[in-house]
């Protein structure tokens, strides 16, 4: 656990009217960790230092935001890219950029304004390495895709005529989580653009596949990808590195290989996860190369290998603490070590684990962050936290 002798001392600062709170780090961190409270009052971007040795260390409260009024049934609602955290508002349907401070990473600045995400219910982001661009997923009543450019000084700004829907029947906020928009994704050269919508089961949910422009706009129409048979869910989607595949997590089944090597209608295959309940986050480790999925339902974290052939098959499960709800995921590579971080709701607590090699994770903390939002006047509702990106110094 975190001794509190490393924070020294708690300061007050005004973002854009908002009172928010901050702890000044003994020393630089490594990096920082962030995810969101859409608490029913204000959603709250909290905001962890990362000791050297991959631990959670001193800590900030910063950029409170509109109010929130559910879970989003999605991954990546908070997306860092460069030195910049986005975040979606979805009570307020506004996404908003920060730009990072490296020497003070849990010190944001707003950068412009929260703007209009283009529809309803803004509950994922995507931002694509190659341009910069930032696309959002609305999961409400008006859902889709708007995209946008991020100028440092003015922030986010919407690309013309780029919102592109969904066309599902949904409510804002929406009733799920089946039916319901689960994530945004670029493709690893930047020109194609994936969302994951889960299904009424039976009927299976797909991943819609946009070609994206140099300016950022997207095709007219999308095409559309089914998973194989048994996958009913598509949540969130994870790149798998060198392939033009995607690692699909899937809670009507456990997971799905998406391969889109021969165009924009994908073959899939799909891979049951014994006595899984919910498994809907992932994220993957360059050093060890497996995936790691959650189980919010099992509390469980399982290890996932695909081979160049894009089989797949489950290395290691790890049980984190029982009826912890684990969340969204991260892996963060610090002095040349990759740790995984994992949101457990429930026990309104961060779990971090060393990956010493593949199938060799192992726990080296729990953090309960209950008690330093308290004390920073931070309300919390264990049925809305989420979210999870990580700024590496």
């Amino acid at each position: 656990m975190i001794n509190p002798s490393t924070v020294l001392a708690v300061y007050l600062l005004t973002v854009c009217g908002c009172l928010a709170a901050t702890v000044a780090p003994e020393r630089a961190p490594a990096g920082t960790l962030y995810f969101s409270t859409n608490g029913a009052a204000a959603n709250n971007l909290i905001a962890y230092d990362i000791n050297t040795d991959g631990t959670l260390g001193a800590h900030g409260i910063d950029a409170p935001a509109p109010t929130s009024p559910d879970a989003l049934f999605s991954q990546g609602s908070v997306q860092v890219s460069g030195k910049h955290v986005f975040a979606t508002n979805p009570g307020s349907n506004t996404v908003a950029m920060f730009a990072i401070n490296p020497a003070n990473s849990s010190a944001l600045s707003l950068v412009g304004s929260p703007m209009s995400s283009g529809g309803q219910f803004p509950n994922a982001i995507a931002v694509s390495q190659q341009t910069g661009h930032v696309c959002v997923a609305n999961g409400g009543a008006v859902n889709g895709i708007q995209c946008f450019t991020a100028d440092n000084t003015l922030g986010l700004r919407p690309i013309s005529n780029s919102f592109r829907s969904l066309r599902l029947n949904l409510t804002t906020p929406p009733v799920g989580p089946a039916g319901t928009v689960s994530g945004v994704l670029f493709s690893e050269d930047g020109s194609k653009l994936f969302a994951s919508v889960k299904g009424y089961p039976p009927t299976p949910g797909f991943i819609a596949t946009w070609d994206v422009s140099t300016k950022g706009e997207l095709s007219s129409n999308f095409t559309t990808s089914t998973p194989a048979a048994g996958g009913l869910l598509p949540f969130s989607m994870t790149l798998i590195p060198g392939k033009n595949a995607l690692l699909n997590t899937d809670p009507g089944i456990g997971f799905s290989i998406f391969d889109f090597a021969k165009g924009d209608v994908a073959s899939s295959s799909a891979y049951p996860i014994a006595k899984q309940q919910a498994t809907c986050w992932s994220t993957y480790s360059q050093k060890t190369g497996t995936f790691f999925l959650t189980d919010a339902g099992t509390s469980t974290v399982t290890e996932v290998k695909v081979n160049n052939n894009l089989g797949a098959s489950i290395l290691k499960q790890y049980p984190l603490a029982a009826g912890s709800f684990t969340l969204d995921v991260s892996v963060a590579t610090i002095n040349g070590k990759d740790f995984l971080y994992v949101l457990q709701a429930n026990s309104t607590s961060i779990s971090v684990m060393s990956l010493k090699g593949p199938g060799r994770a192992t726990p080296v903390q729990t953090y309960d962050f209950a008690r330093d939002c308290e004390n920073a006047g931070i309300s919390l509702d264990s049925n809305n936290i989420q979210g999870m990106s990580v700024f590496v110094s």
